[in-house]
C-alpha cells in the first residue's frame, strides 16, 4: 500500500535522489538550555524560504485522535494525503462498497475534513479495492491515484485516476488496466515513482503467492504498465500485507510487511528501481512486537528512517527506527493509539511545516485515527521565513528538530533538517544581581568546574577580560551589566550577565562665597543628588534649615559649612562629603529700602541697621520730607517702629544718614531712602 517517502512526504519532487544529498544549512549538535542558537544558510536566491525552529519531532510518541466514523467509510483499506497548493487532502478506498472517497482538510490536517464520494468511479475501480497510492508528475503537472483490488487472480485488477493539474477536479478521468500480464493475485501495498532514466516503474505485492511485482509505465504514468515478476526474493515474503519504498544512500529499498508470519523484510533493488535480481533479507519480528500487521508507512525526520507499522488484530502501532535502510533496526511499540481498531492501512506521513500527521483507517468500526508530532513551545522564535534566520533560544532540556524548506511548492523544492540536543545548564557558582556606591570596586566572580574557558567581555570599568580568570573586579560609574560566557567541551555555550546597580551620591555645597555683613545667601550646588536622600550640613548655626539641600545662611562672620548627603540601602549605605565657606565682608551699611510698621512679622515691621559687624555706630538718623528728624540711634542694633511723636508715621518716602565704624576699623559714611508702607 506504501509509500515512497520522498514522493509523499513532499509529492513534487521528480528527482528524488538529491533530496537529501545536500546539507541546505549548518546547525550546531549540541546547546545549553538558553543559549543562542545561529543557523547558517546555504541556499541563497530561492524562491521561498521556511525554518521551522520546534518542528514536530518523530522521536517522540506519536499523539492520536479518534475522529469518529462520519465519513462514509466502509471497510476501508487505503489511505493517502496530500498538499495541492495550500489544500490538504486525503483519499481513501471503501473495499466494502468499492468506492473513492475524497477528504477535503481545508488549510490544515488539524481540521475535520469534507467529504466526496465518487463512487465506484463508472465502475472503473477494482473489485475488492486493497491498496492506492498517489503521486504528481512534475512534467505534466497531473495528479495520479493508483487503485489496486481482487482477492483472487481472476479478480485482481489495477486502475488509474486522473485528476488533471489539481485534486479538488469534481470529475476526474478513470481507466482500468485490468490485470497486467495476468501476475497481480490479490495485490497489496502499491508504489509507482520514476527512476533516474525518467521511466516510471512501481512494485506491488501479492498476498496470495507471496511475490513482488513490477509495474513499467514506461515514460508516462498514465499509460498501460508491462508487469514483470519477481517472485520471492530470498524467500523474505509470506503472505505479504503492504509495502513501503525509500531511496537512501544511493540505493532503492522496498520494506514489507508479512502478514504469515508476522515479521518486516527488506527487498534491495540497488541504484536502480529495474535491477537483475532483487536481494531480500527478513528483519524479523523485533521482539514480538509485529503481529498480523495490515500496513507499513516510511519517512524521514532529519537523519533517521521512521516506520511505522499497523497490527490488524492487536490495534498497535509499531514503529521501527535505524539511521540507514540497512540498519541498524530499533523496534517500539506504542499499543494503541488514537482508538485504533483492528487498523487497516495507515497513510503517507506528510509535514505540515512544524506538525507531522497521518491517518489510520480502522476496519472493525470504519472510523479515522489521526496521528501528529505535533511543534513544540520551547523555541523563543517558531518558525521564520526569511534566507537568513535569527538568532533564538530553546528554554528546556530535549532534541528538538530544525525543518528547512527551500522553494515550497515548486519542483525545485528541497528540504533538510537537522536535531539540536539542548542539555541542562551546567552548575554554576556566581555573583547574583547587586548595587554599590559610586566610587566602589567590587570583585564579581563564576565558578563551574566543567568549564574549558570563560569570555568577560570588554565593558566599562572592567580590569580584564582575560579567558582564564573566573573572577574580575569592576569599578562602574553608572549600572551596568556584565556580560560572560562559558565555553564547555561538550558543546554548550552559557552567556549570562551580571546586573551592577550603581547608586550615585552626590553632595555639592556649592562654591566658597562673600556676601556683605548681615546679608543672606543661598547655599547647595546644582550637583547634589536630589531624591530620597538624607541632608545633613553642619554646624547648624546661623541657618534657616540645616536638612534641606538648599538652605539660606546669615553668619555673622566667616564661617565654613560642610554638607553630607546619605544614601541608605539594605544593609549598606552610600555617603557623599561637601564643604563650603561663606566670607562676611563689612564696608558697607547694610539695610532694606521697605518696611511695614503695622506688619505683624518682626522681620519687616521694623526699619534699621542689618550689620551684626559694627564695632561702633556714631550715628543713625531718619527724616520725613520736611526734614524732621523722625528717629535717632547710636545702637547699631535699633530699629525705628514708624512712630513719630508717638502716632504712626504717614506713609512716604524717609532719608537715612548713618556713620560708623566696622570691626575691622574700616569707617562708613552712608545715606540712602526708605519706604514706609501700611
Amino acid at each position: 500500500m506504501k509509500k515512497c517517502l520522498l514522493l509523499i512526504a513532499i509529492l513534487l519532487v521528480s528527482q528524488v535522489k538529491t533530496l537529501f544529498a545536500q546539507t541546505l544549512f549548518n546547525g550546531p549538535d549540541t546547546v545549553c538550555v538558553n543559549q543562542p542558537v545561529t543557523l547558517t544558510s546555504n541556499v541563497f536566491n530561492a524562491a521561498s524560504y521556511y525554518w521551522g525552529f520546534c518542528s514536530g519531532y518523530l522521536f517522540n510518541a506519536p499523539l492520536g485522535t479518534n475522529m469518529g466514523d462520519n465519513f462514509n467509510f466502509s471497510i476501508p483499506t487505503g489511505m493517502e494525503i496530500a498538499n495541492d497548493s495550500g489544500t490538504f487532502y486525503g483519499f481513501v478506498i471503501n473495499a466494502n462498497t468499492t468506492e473513492l472517497l475524497r477528504l477535503n482538510y481545508g488549510n490544515s490536517l488539524n481540521n475535520v475534513p469534507s467529504v466526496t464520494n465518487f463512487g465506484n468511479l463508472k465502475t472503473v475501480l477494482p473489485e475488492n479495492p486493497t491498496t492506492l497510492y498517489m503521486l504528481r508528475d512534475t512534467f505534466s503537472h497531473k495528479w495520479f491515484l493508483y487503485v489496486a483490488g481482487g482477492f483472487q487472480a481472476a479478480t485482481s485488477e489495477l486502475a488509474r485516476i486522473d485528476f488533471g493539474r489539481h485534486l479538488n477536479n469534481p470529475q476526474p478521468n478513470v481507466a482500468n488496466f485490468g490485470n497486467p500480464g495476468n501476475l497481480l493475485n490479490h495485490p497489496k501495498g502499491l508504489f509507482v515513482t520514476q527512476d533516474a532514466d525518467n521511466r516510471w516503474l512501481g512494485y506491488v505485492v501479492n498476498y496470495n503467492s507471496s511475490q513482488l511485482i513490477q509495474l513499467d509505465f514506461a515514460f508516462n504514468p498514465s499509460t498501460t504498465p508491462l508487469a514483470k515478476n519477481y517472485g520471492n526474493p530470498d524467500g523474505a515474503l509470506n503472505f505479504p500485507s503492504d509495502l513501503a519504498a525509500i531511496y537512501d544512500a544511493g540505493n532503492w529499498h522496498l520494506f514489507i510487511t508479512n502478514f504469515g508470519n508476522n515479521t518486516l523484510s527488506r527487498i534491495d533493488l540497488g541504484t536502480t528501481l529495474d535491477p537483475v535480481t532483487p536481494v531480500g533479507t527478513n528483519l524479523g519480528d523485533f521482539l514480538f512486537r509485529i503481529l498480523r500487521p495490515s500496513s507499513v508507512s516510511i519517512t524521514r525526520d532529519c537523519n533517521y528512517l521512521h516506520l511505522y507499522i499497523t497490527d490488524s488484530t492487536t490495534s498497535q502501532l509499531v514503529e521501527v527506527r535505524t539511521p540507514a535502510a540497512a540498519g541498524p533496526y530499533t523496534g517500539i511499540s506504542y499499543s494503541v493509539v488514537g482508538g485504533m481498531n483492528f487498523p487497516t492501512s495507515i497513510s503517507n506521513f506528510l509535514r505540515d511545516h512544524d506538525t507531522v500527521f497521518a491517518f489510520i483507517t480502522n476496519g472493525q468500526d470504519s472510523s479515522l485515527t489521526k496521528l501528529n508530532f505535533n511543534q513544540c513551545t520551547n523555541s523563543s522564535i517558531t518558525s521564520f521565513t526569511e534566507v537568513a534566520p535569527p538568532t533564538y533560544k530553546y528554554d528546556a532540556p530535549g532534541v528538538y528538530n530544525v525543518y528547512f524548506i527551500k522553494d515550497e511548492g515548486l519542483p525545485t523544492m528541497q528540504v533538510d533538517c537537522h536535531d539540536i540536543t539542548v542539555l541542562p545548564p551546567p552548575t554554576l557558582y556566581r555573583n547574583n544581581d547587586t548595587t554599590i556606591c559610586k566610587g566602589d570596586t567590587l570583585k564579581i566572580y563564576t565558578v563551574s568546574t566543567l568549564a574549558d574557558s570563560i569570555r568577560w567581555s570588554a565593558g566599562h570599568n572592567i580590569d580584564t577580560t582575560n579567558v582564564f580568570f573566573d573572577s574580575v573586579r569592576v569599578y562602574p560609574d553608572y549600572s551596568t551589566t556584565y556580560n560572560y560566557t562559558l565555553y564547555y567541551p561538550f558543546g554548550c555555550i552559557v552567556d549570562t550577565a551580571l546586573r551592577i546597580t550603581v547608586v550615585k551620591v552626590e553632595a555639592d555645597a556649592g562654591p566658597d562665597r562673600y556676601i556683605n555683613d548681615g546679608a543672606t545667601s543661598i547655599i547647595g550646588g546644582p550637583y547634589t543628588t536630589m531624591g530620597d536622600y538624607t541632608y545633613r550640613w553642619e554646624p547648624y548655626q546661623y541657618m534657616s534649615d540645616s536638612t534641606q539641600p538648599n538652605p539660606y545662611v546669615y553668619p555673622p562672620f566667616d564661617f565654613t559649612y560642610n554638607l553630607t548627603v546619605t544614601y541608605q540601602g539594605a544593609g549598606f549605605q552610600c555617603v557623599s562629603r561637601d564643604t563650603m565657606t561663606v566670607r562676611v565682608s563689612c564696608g558697607d551699611f547694610n539695610l532694606p529700602n521697605a518696611f511695614v510698621p503695622t506688619s505683624p512679622y518682626p522681620v519687616s515691621n521694623r526699619f534699621g541697621l542689618l550689620n551684626t559687624s559694627i564695632a561702633k555706630l556714631n550715628y543713625f538718623r531718619i527724616y520725613n520730607r520736611y526734614g524732621q528728624l523722625v528717629f535717632e540711634t547710636t545702637d547699631p542694633t535699633q530699629k525705628w517702629d514708624g512712630l513719630f511723636n508717638g502716632v504712626l508715621a504717614v506713609e512716604g518716602v524717609y532719608v537715612w544718614v548713618a556713620d560708623g565704624f566696622c570691626t575691622s576699623g574700616k569707617q562708613i559714611n552712608k545715606k540712602g531712602n526708605v519706604t514706609l508702607l501700611r
